[in-house]
């Protein structure tokens, strides 16, 4: 087997006397999509932000390609490979897609921005990652829809060299055309591009779509982290709800096994 790209061990994480995360064991692998699933409240953001360097872990290790690494901060995680693509998507409306994905990090001096490159550059991601819905990308973000808005996101996290895109809630609020395009397009970041994709996602339906791994949380515990082909959304939702699901899961009180 080939190393991780990203390896959680033993990952803790409380806030005052609340503990959000417990032990969390987690792998992600070049070329998969490992879906994140869980109820409101089960830690998935804060897992999510503790990966991007925004929370410190309180104990355990991450690895990055097989090193032990820590992330001071968004800088730090960035710096790794590592980019989060928020539910609100962080995009601004007054802004085209060019100015959106290069925010903050422009070609070029202030007064001479190399508005050429940038232009070329934004337009190869966007081909690269199959996006043929986008017709110009000088169009401003306020007049894209949703399936638009999410692949321009998603694109411009791939602009930056990542090996890990973290994805959350990608489809919400969308239709069924452009949650098929988003579904498609998370697909093609692990089957083509070969990066290690973190899906988060209260649609089950979407998860069984698109994921190779499910991996389920439940009241900050990891108490699942499998392959697809190996459950079925009965025992997915089972082990959202009660953190067990026949021989999965927590350990059953009475009997203390697995």
């Amino acid at each position: 087997m080939t190393t991780p790209i990203l390896e959680l061990k033993a990952v803790n994480k409380s806030f005052g006397p609340v503990q959000v995360l417990r032990d969390v064991d987690l792998t992600i692998r070049r070329g998969t999509v490992t879906a994140l699933v869980g109820d409101n409240g089960a830690g998935k953001s804060t897992l999510v932000k503790c990966i991007a360097g925004i929370h410190p872990t309180d104990s355990g290790e991450i690895f990055w390609d097989g090193e032990p690494v820590r992330c001071n901060g968004p800088r730090d995680a960035a710096a790794l490979g590592i980019e989060v693509v928020y539910q609100d998507l962080a995009l601004a409306d007054n802004l085209d897609i060019v100015q959106n994905m290069f925010l903050g990090r422009e070609r070029g001096p202030a007064w001479a921005l190399d508005e050429a490159s940038m232009e070329q550059a934004a337009r190869t991601t966007l081909a690269t990652l199959s996006v043929r819905t986008v017709t110009s990308v000088r169009t401003p973000v306020a007049a894209l829809s949703g399936g638009q808005r999410q692949a321009v996101a998603i694109a411009k996290a791939v602009l930056w060299g990542s090996k890990v895109v973290l994805l959350d809630e990608p489809t919400a609020a969308l239709g069924v055309g452009p949650t098929r395009q988003v579904l498609d397009l998370v697909r093609r970041l692990a089957a083509e591009q070969g990066l290690g994709v973190v899906l988060i996602s209260h649609n089950i339906a979407d998860v069984f779509k698109v994921a190779d791994r499910i991996a389920v949380l439940y009241l900050g515990r990891l108490v699942a982290d499998l392959p697809t082909r190996e459950l079925t959304p009965i025992q997915v939702v089972e082990l959202i709800t009660t953190g067990r699901s026949g021989e999965l899961g927590l350990p059953r009180p009475d009997t203390g096994t697995l």
